[in-house]
């Protein structure tokens, strides 16, 4: 058997084993202080290469607050179909699934995120707790001017799709939560897309009436200037990001997936499917064994009637068997 290490498990094992660690190259210094204040590296600071992570070490206290997940739309919950008027891309370039498909297994990940930190956090006061699991902020490029055709109501196919999800596992008001969208500048000056959405951020960092400290998991793409954005939140308000994932999308078929990399400390990791990005997200103690199968099992049976030999399952397999290794990691 190869032992050789991917990216990611080069990242654990570099973030691991010791409390005080020097990122020379990678121009950051993680210290002690670092990993217990909420570092995503605190959960896995017992980690054995290659795969054998600590995903119930709590004593770094890694989730002193709750998580919220912020996600983009078009090539994040659901494809854009890669469709354009002239060079004017609408929504994004994903031609893997056809327009307005949702990607298997996508809305168990964003459940899972959210669930993880309230399992963790034993200790909050009733009011705090009715909260949780948090729902999941939308910032989109969507523009505001045009909300009426492309408003996220609760009638349309992505809202429904969360809370039938979220009442599966008996929370009955999660889903979406706050969305802030774009503006019809945005989509005609494509490049203003990341920096909109990262104002928007700005925006949802003022809205907490409770009191209660949220860190945050960006989900995005890249396909729409999702990384500018999530690279521009991790610049400026570290201490508020546990991790960036993003969606691989391509307008050709099997994409070139880069590999993960840190900025300020937080892991930003590149996925193709959602089973992948579970496996990743169990990896950096983000999200637990079962919630990672259960993320599994949903992109499985959302692909129920599909060819096995398309590209969609060739791309799920090559990720449940990443799943399936970081399971076997825990058995051990």
């Amino acid at each position: 058997m190869c032992n050789t290490l991917n990216p990611l498990e080069k990242l654990i094992k570099m973030a691991g084993p010791v409390f005080r660690i020097s990122w020379f190259i990678l121009g950051y210094i993680a210290t002690y202080g670092d990993i217990r204040n909420n570092s995503p590296f605190g959960a896995i600071a017992l980690t054995i290469p290659p795969l054998r992570i600590a995903f119930h070490s709590t004593k770094l206290n890694m989730h002193q607050s709750f998580t919220q997940v912020i996600s983009d739309v078009d090539d994040t919950l659901k494809s854009s179909g890669g469709i354009k008027i002239g060079e004017i891309a609408l929504g994004g370039i994903d031609i893997q699934y056809k327009r307005g498909e949702m990607y298997p297994g996508v809305v168990q990940f964003m459940l899972e995120l959210s669930l993880h930190s309230q399992y963790q956090q034993m200790e909050i006061d009733k009011c705090q707790r009715a909260l949780f699991p948090p729902k999941v902020a939308v910032l989109t490029a969507r523009a505001e001017e045009l909300k009426v055709a492309l408003e996220l109501k609760e009638t349309s196919k992505i809202v429904m799709a969360f809370r039938k999800t979220g009442e599966k596992l008996g929370f009955k008001d999660w889903g979406i939560g706050p969305v802030l969208y774009g503006s019809v500048a945005e989509w005609i000056i494509q490049d203003r897309k990341g920096l909109r959405k990262f104002s928007n951020f700005e925006r949802l960092l003022e809205q907490d009436p409770t009191g209660v400290s949220i860190q945050y998991i960006y989900v995005g793409d890249t396909g729409e200037l999702d990384q500018e954005a999530g690279q521009a939140m991790l610049r400026e308000y570290p201490e508020f990001i546990k991790a960036i994932f993003l969606h691989v999308v391509s307008e050709t078929p099997f994409p070139k997936i880069p590999p993960p990399k840190l900025i300020n400390g937080r892991p930003v990791i590149f996925f193709r499917t959602y089973a992948g990005a579970a496996a990743k997200a169990c990896q950096l103690g983000l999200m637990s064994v079962n919630g990672m199968m259960r993320v599994v099992h949903a992109a499985e049976e959302s692909l129920d009637g599909v060819a096995r030999s398309s590209e969609k399952w060739q791309d799920l397999y090559r990720d449940m068997n990443e799943a399936s290794r970081t399971l076997d990691s825990v058995a051990r």
